[in-house]
C-alpha cells in the first residue's frame, strides 16, 4: 500500500471489514509497529518518534476509549493532562469541549449513563483538547442514532473549515466519505485500490466482479443500439446509464462477496505511507 496525505487534506479510508483500515490507522499513531515499508508522521518516523508524533495527533478509535465511572468533564480534564495541556487551560477547553458535544448539561453525569450517541460525541471532542493538527477517526459514527451522526458529521466539517487540520477518516459507509473527504482511497485486503476524487473515482474503467458483465452508458440514447448488440451476440448484461455512485464503484473493486468479522491485515507487500 502506498498513501501520502498533504497538510490540510480530508482523505476517507473506505473499505469493507477486514481491508486494513485500522491496522492503517494503528501504524499512524504508534499504536502499532509496521512489518516494513516507510511510514512517515508529520515528517517523524513512529518507529523512532512516538512521542513527537503523538504530541501533534489526536485519535477517535474505534472503540469508545472512556472511564464510565467518572464524569464527562472529569474524563475530558484528564485526557486533557495526559495530552500536555497547560493546567490553566484545561477548565477553559474542558468547558469548550462540552459544548461543541452538546454535552454542557451533562458535565456531572457518569458516562456509564450516556447513551451510544452521546459517548460518540465525547469521544471525539476528547481527542480534540490539545488542538491536533493531524486528526484520525476511525469508524467515529459506529453504532450512533442519526442526530449524533449529524452533530458528529457538523462537527468534523467545522474542524475543516476553522482549523485547516488535516484529517484521515476511515469508514464502511459510502455517504460519510462523500459527504467529508476530499480524497477517497478504496482499500481491499490491505492495500489500496483505487485513489482519486468522487469524480476521478467515476471516471475509472473497474474490473467489475460480477456474475453478469455491466454496462454503463453516459447518454441514454445509446442504451437501446449497445443492448441491441449484445442481444444478437447472446451476451448477458445489466446495463445503467450515468456516472457511477460511489456504492457502484466500491463494490466493482471490492467484489460483492459476504465477509463476516475483521481479517488481520497480513501477507501485505512492502508499505509507504506518509501523513
Amino acid at each position: 500500500m502506498s498513501l501520502r496525505v498533504a497538510r490540510g487534506e480530508s482523505i476517507g479510508l473506505l473499505g469493507p471489514n477486514g481491508a486494513g483500515k485500522s491496522t492503517t490507522l494503528r501504524i499512524l499513531s504508534t499504536l502499532l509497529q509496521p512489518d516494513g515499508g516507510e511510514v512517515s508522521v508529520l515528517g517523524f518516523d513512529p518507529r523512532t518518534h512516538g512521542a513527537e508524533i503523538r504530541a501533534s495527533i489526536g485519535v477517535v478509535p474505534q472503540d469508545i476509549a472512556l472511564y464510565g465511572a467518572m464524569s464527562a468533564a472529569e474524563n475530558l480534564a484528564f485526557f486533557a493532562e495526559l495530552a500536555g495541556v497547560p493546567r490553566a487551560r484545561i477548565q477553559e477547553r474542558v468547558d469548550r469541549a462540552l459544548e461543541t458535544a452538546g454535552l454542557t448539561e451533562r458535565r456531572r453525569s457518569r458516562v456509564s449513563e450516556f447513551s451510544g450517541g452521546m459517548k460518540r460525541r465525547l469521544n471525539l471532542v476528547a481527542a480534540l483538547l490539545h488542538e491536533p493538527e493531524l486528526i484520525f477517526l476511525d469508524e467515529p459514527t459506529a453504532g450512533v442514532d442519526p442526530q449524533s451522526r449529524n452533530h458528529i458529521f457538523e462537527q468534523v466539517e467545522r474542524l475543516r473549515a476553522e482549523s485547516g487540520v488535516t484529517l484521515i477518516y476511515t469508514t464502511h459507509q459510502m455517504g460519510e466519505v462523500e459527504r467529508l473527504c476530499d480524497r477517497i482511497v478504496i482499500m481491499d485486503r490491505g492495500r489500496s485500490v483505487a485513489d482519486g476524487s468522487l469524480k476521478e473515482l467515476q471516471g475509472l474503467d473497474a474490473v467489475q466482479r460480477e456474475t453478469a458483465p455491466r454496462l454503463r452508458l453516459q447518454d441514454d440514447r445509446d442504451l437501446e443500439r449497445a443492448a441491441a448488440l449484445l442481444r444478437e451476440h447472446g451476451i448477458e448484461f445489466a446495463a445503467e446509464s450515468g456516472s457511477a455512485d460511489l456504492e457502484s464503484i466500491f463494490l466493482g473493486l471490492t467484489g460483492r462477496a459476504l465477509r463476516d468479522g475483521d481479517e488481520a491485515l497480513q501477507g501485505a507487500d512492502a508499505t509507504e505511507v506518509r501523513a
